[in-house]
């Protein structure tokens, strides 16, 4: 039978993938030489093992700490570790009075301190402010025409705190990766930082003058609902601050140089970033308000798109954040893995049973064509394998054992990819097309389930992802992983392996153990001679006259629509034989 079509379709895309896992194996190998990267994944707490650190809290004035500060100093150190690249760490309160932080391997001196220090709130003026993503090193500004100070700052608002290597800073800082963590910034000094993006804005990058008001001026914050022009409550929250008479007076110096340039621009219309004041928790802008008044009385309000959650965690970090605590390690201790190497042994065992079963199943029910779905399911974990390792490197990510089952899972997962497949190429042999162009017609079909298949289990993933905590939060992320190292493979390894195998003999022309055997899996031909083109109820006659075989099977997959149709058709002829008897 003539073949059409590319001589070697889907070699140039097995090429590509090729190119792909080569790269991938040449970055780790590359960063294995300079001994920043290992060909083994990082491991997480409950199997590494690791350091705990138990911390005293302590408040300056020596007054207690209650639980709610003390859950926001959780909070605060939470952020602080994941920012500093260490993942799978475990923060919680030990006797409602201590913070118990235990994190995989040996913590860096940087990272203790980081823990220790206390939280710093402070107010900063906006000197300027763009966009998060950093500016492309071509279309930077050239030293020639950088600003340059004309004179002594005035005031803290003073744009000649922009030197050329602040701007050079400014222009380079990219907010949407993640921050390098460095010492802690001078509070007499400019300020290059970001706020994050969240889900209505996007990323900012500030130039932030010296601090004018510090967080130890705030008495107290609170969230409620706006009250309008004639003091109705409205449905837009709001954040209430409260100064003490230190920060009283300073926040009124500072509103009304601040005001004067929201009036000078026009308003809202011309946004003068010197406008805005930006408050400042660990060197990053939680929020960049507007000065519309002159604030006299200590007491701001701020408005502006937020929720109940957002004005509340607004009002906390405020409340909070601006305390003066700081941490003493009462004890530091290594701890074994929590789960230890017997667990992963285990995990490591249910996995390869698993995969031990695919690999029957598929060579039982495929035959040959199940060598495709061990040599896909090999390139997956593959590319998983290397993908893990090399975050491990670049992102400081440890695998834990939720991870573990994460990717256990998506290997059944992963097959049922396959067989989807298989399964439209099947139903296209039945239908007594070619192989070649069983191939392609299949692929059209179950390319759309595959698809959808893998947009829902990465959803899944994705909401598992940020609305869980710990442990959970590494499962979903080798889920999600294992999805796309999936439709890699389908897409860039299966498809065009089969494309090959099509036009090779023992599969082109169905061998009995190709698994794609017409005649096993009850074909009819298109064309049966003398003339005669197949028809829908040539096929059921021939499956409904044979009962074991190919013929049963493809008799088990027909639709409820096919066997009734069939039943008619027994009914029918059994009538006629019935007549014919009559007759005689």
């Amino acid at each position: 039978m003539a073949r059409t079509g590319r001589k070697k379709p889907g070699l140039r895309v097995l090429v590509w993938l090729g190119v792909l896992l080569a790269a991938l194996t040449a970055v780790l190998a590359g960063g294995t030489v300079a001994g920043q990267a290992s060909w083994a994944p990082k491991l997480a707490l409950d199997l590494e093992g690791g350091t705990q650190m138990i911390l005293a809290p302590k408040v300056e004035g020596g007054s207690d700490i209650n639980e709610q500060q003390l859950n926001q100093a959780v909070a605060i150190i939470r952020q602080r570790v994941d920012g500093s690249g260490v993942s799978e760490a475990e923060i919680s309160t030990q006797s409602g009075r201590n913070v118990v932080v235990s994190l995989p391997g040996t913590p860096s001196a940087e990272t203790r301190n980081l823990i220790q220090a206390s939280a710093d709130m402070n107010f900063r003026p906006v000197l300027l402010n763009g966009d998060g993503a950093a500016v492309p090193l071509e279309q930077q500004t050239p030293e020639d025409q950088l600003p340059k100070p004309t004179a002594a700052p005035a005031n803290s608002s003073d744009t000649n705190w922009i030197t050329p290597e602040i701007y050079k800073q400014f222009e380079a800082l990219d907010c949407n990766s993640a921050p390098e963590k460095s010492q802690r910034s001078d509070p007499t000094k400019p300020l290059v930082t970001c706020e994050p993006a969240t889900d209505k804005s996007p990323a900012i990058k500030y130039i932030l003058g010296p601090v004018e008001v510090k967080g130890t001026n705030i008495v107290t914050s609170s969230f409620q609902l706006q009250q309008g022009a004639q003091g109705a409550v409205t449905n837009d929250w709001a954040v209430n601050i409260q100064f003490d008479a230190d920060g009283t007076a300073k926040f009124k110096d500072v509103t009304q140089r601040l005001n004067q340039f929201y009036v000078a621009a026009g308003g809202e219309s011309g946004a003068d970033p010197k406008s805005q004041f930006a408050i400042v928790l660990d060197d990053q802008v939680i929020s960049a308000p507007r000065s519309l008044a002159v604030i006299t009385d200590g007491r701001p309000q701020i408005t502006g798109g937020f929720t109940e959650q957002t004005a509340k965690a607004l009002s906390d970090q405020l409340k909070f954040g601006a305390l003066p605590i700081s941490f003493d390690i009462q004890s530091e201790q290594q701890i074994s893995a929590t789960l230890g190497g017997e667990q992963l042994r285990m995990g490591l065992l249910a996995g390869l049973i698993g995969l031990l079963l695919v690999v029957v199943y598929s060579l039982f029910q495929y035959r040959a064509l199940g060598f495709v779905t061990i040599a896909s399911l090999v390139v997956a974990g593959a590319l998983t394998y290397l993908a893990i390792a090399i975050l491990g490197w670049t992102e400081n990510y440890r695998l834990s054992l939720a991870g573990v089952a994460g990717i256990i899972v998506a290997i059944g997962q992963t097959a049922d990819s396959f067989i989807v497949y298989f399964e439209r190429i099947r139903d296209e042999l039945r239908e007594g097309r070619g192989l070649v162009s069983a191939v392609e017609n299949g692929w059209k079909r179950a390319k759309r389930t595959v698809l959808a298949s893998k947009a829902v289990n990465l959803l899944a993933a994705l909401v598992l992802y940020f609305v869980a905590v710990g442990n959970v939060r590494g499962f979903a992320f080798t889920l999600g992983l294992t999805a796309i190292a999936d439709l890699i493979v389908v897409f860039m390894f299966t498809h065009p392996t089969l494309q090959l195998l099509a036009r090779t003999r023992f599969f082109g022309e169905g061998h009995k153990f190709s698994g794609l055997d017409p005649e096993r899996l009850g074909a009819v031909p298109l064309y049966r001679g003398a003339g005669r083109v197949r028809t829908p109820e040539d096929r059921l006659v021939v499956v409904r006259t044979k009962n074991t075989g190919a013929a049963a099977e493809a008799e088990r997959r027909m639709t409820i629509a096919e066997r009734r149709l069939a039943e008619k058709q027994e009914q029918l002829a059994g009538s006629s034989k019935t007549s014919a008897k009559e007759d005689k």
